[in-house]
């Protein structure tokens, strides 16, 4: 699964996920979490259109109370079939993260976790494949939230996430608009691993675990 991830400028992000409709508004991150409120990219009126949602889908019949359950990452898998992302995927109601690169723990062959960096060696701004969801509160108001799809780890991903050999729908530039208004066909063919070879990963402090410490660039860098 991926559970923290790093934002690039939202101005940088926009030109880079080609918006054109709305705008971002949120502080350079190198530590996003579960549950914050994450850019990402919709379609609407044949758009591509920026949007803040929560990250960590609540599903439309949960009327706006998060599930107990995580709900940060679905698997590609299952996606018409799990109760909380069935109704989404049917529908259409697909979105795009947005990600300057992703961490991913290790599992050592004593027990411990070490924390790697990801990140891609064409594209510093990248979109990865999720689905998004609007449910109603009991006071009529909306909360919009949206989960990170997840598929089968390439060769580098599953050394480094060892313990589930997940990995991010990273998807090419190219692929964002059958994602966002293709048909479910054309969108089911875009959940594969990406590119082993177009990838970089290296170690970094385990510091990025703690969110009571500085939310800065040297998260990421090299051990």
């Amino acid at each position: 699964m991926c559970g923290k991830y790093i934002l690039a400028q939202a101005a940088k992000a926009e030109r880079a996920m080609g918006i054109r409709r709305g705008h971002w508004e949120y502080p350079l991150s190198y530590r996003v979490l579960p549950t914050e409120q994450v850019p990402v990219v919709v379609a609407a009126e044949g758009a591509r259109e920026a949007a803040l949602m929560r990250w960590g889908l609540v599903p439309w019949w949960t009327h706006g109370v998060p599930l107990k359950a995580s709900t940060i990452n679905a698997t590609a898998e299952r996606l018409d079939r799990a109760p909380s992302y069935r109704d989404p995927w049917r529908r259409g109601q697909r979105c795009l993260f947005v990600m300057g690169g992703f961490y991913e723990p290790h599992l050592n062959a004593d027990g411990s976790r070490d924390q790697f960096f990801v990140r891609l060696a064409d594209r510093e701004v990248f979109g990865v494949a999720g689905l998004w969801e609007r449910s109603r509160r009991a006071d009529d108001s909306s909360l919009f939230s949206c989960t990170l799809i997840t598929v089968p780890a390439n060769p580098l991903l599953a050394a480094v996430h060892n313990a589930k050999q997940r990995m991010p729908a990273i998807l090419a530039d190219a692929e964002y608009d059958d994602w966002l208004r293709g048909s479910p066909q054309q969108a089911r063919l875009l959940l594969r691993p990406y590119c082993a070879e177009s990838m970089r990963a290296w170690k970094v402090s385990r510091r990025v675990n703690d969110p009571k410490l500085p939310n800065d660039e040297r998260l990421i860098e090299p051990l």
